[in-house]
């Protein structure tokens, strides 16, 4: 697979400030790429100087490249209205967008918190537009299919909650009852009626054009990967848990030959983490751990960075992460690294500098 065009030798720095086309650092963080009709959009949380609440909104960028990006402004604001969900000072994090083509609408999904709650409401929120760029109009938010269990909860390893609930709540959190518990559906009982949890998320769509929200749920401890509806602004009540009680965050979603492949971060914070690989023939599962997909110095902690997003170039693929700077949260930085296939597993490698045009070598 060649890959061409205008500036494909143009090389990307990982870990630099990164300019756009205004002199100054892009300001698109926890985000994710589409390409409609041969350019490619970036949208992202707009980091202030000095908090990481959503003061500003989502931002978007253009590029033909992928080194050299226009501001394209704020594709979804947060409002000046105390009682929206997207009151100014929420917390807005994860943005992904997503074009629909049987609506010819672009969808975005994101992690929602409400305003002066930290991180208790634990929602999803979207935004739709007519326009790639935007501006995206706010829908809706809440959990993930209240009342409705996974799919993959069924049969004699779950508890019955029913009979044991309150007990089992009652268990001392990290003890092994309480991980048994958890496991058998203690947390996905106890949110049934308000929705499951959906924190860090992403979206992907399938090449059958289906698409699936994949978030962090039950306080964190388990992801969930839920189908959406045909419009993709909501889910359709089938949904799976992943990787139970594991403790994941930060996941990016990408297929290669008939392969689905996540790549996720462990809970530590702002601070990185060793990243962590999983592999399943069907997206809903099951999916199997491998080890971690980064190798060479700094890859315990995957070079500094964590997971947002893998951006499918012409079949190839760009690993994106987040440098995370709580303390100057618009400083933080962006690690761009292709993605090597050895033995058909996906290999991570630190390059100080790389171009495009080293795929094909």
């Amino acid at each position: 697979m060649q890959i061409v065009g205008r500036g494909a030798s143009k090389k990307f720095y990982p870990g630099e400030i990164w300019k756009d086309n205004n002199g100054v650092h892009i300001n698109a963080h926890g985000g994710g790429v589409i390409n409609y009709n041969g350019t490619y959009y970036w949208f992202g949380e707009y980091k202030s100087d000095t908090t990481s609440s959503a003061m500003v909104g989502v931002t978007c960028y253009s590029s033909k490249n992928l080194v050299d990006w226009t501001n394209r402004g704020v594709a979804l604001a947060v409002s000046d209205d105390e009682n929206s969900d997207i009151a100014k000072g929420c917390i807005l994090e994860r943005p992904k967008v997503v074009y629909n083509k049987k609506t010819k609408k672009f969808v975005m999904w994101f992690h929602l918190e409400l305003k002066g709650n930290g991180y208790s409401a634990a929602r999803y929120g979207v935004a739709v537009s007519n326009n790639v760029a935007g501006p995206y109009k706010y829908i809706h938010s809440g959990r993930v299919n209240p009342n409705i269990y996974p799919i993959n909860m069924i049969g004699k390893d779950t508890v019955d909650v029913n009979s044991h609930y309150t007990d089992m709540m009652a268990l001392k959190w990290w003890t092994p009852e309480w991980y048994d518990a958890i496991k058998k559906g203690l947390f996905v009982k106890r949110d049934l009626a308000s929705g499951q949890m959906a924190r860090d998320q992403t979206v992907f769509v399938d090449e059958d054009g289906k698409a699936y929200h994949i978030y962090s749920s039950e306080d964190n401890l388990t992801l969930q990967i839920a189908e959406l509806t045909d419009d993709y602004t909501a889910h359709t009540g089938k949904y799976a848990r992943m990787a139970i009680s594991e403790m994941n965050e930060a996941p990016a979603v990408f297929k290669r030959n008939g392969v689905y492949w996540m790549i996720t971060s462990g809970c530590t914070g702002w601070a990185p983490n060793k990243a962590r690989l999983f592999t399943a023939n069907n997206i809903m599962g099951p999916w199997k751990q491998l080890p971690n997909p980064c190798i060479g110095k700094g890859s315990d902690l995957t070079f500094g960075g964590q997971s947002t997003y893998v951006l499918n170039v012409n079949g190839k693929f760009i690993f994106m992460a987040d440098i995370w700077r709580p303390e100057h949260p618009s400083d933080a930085r962006y690690v761009w690294l292709p993605i090597e296939f050895k033995n058909n597993k996906p290999i991570i490698e630190w390059r100080d500098s790389w171009s495009l045009s080293d795929f094909n070598k």
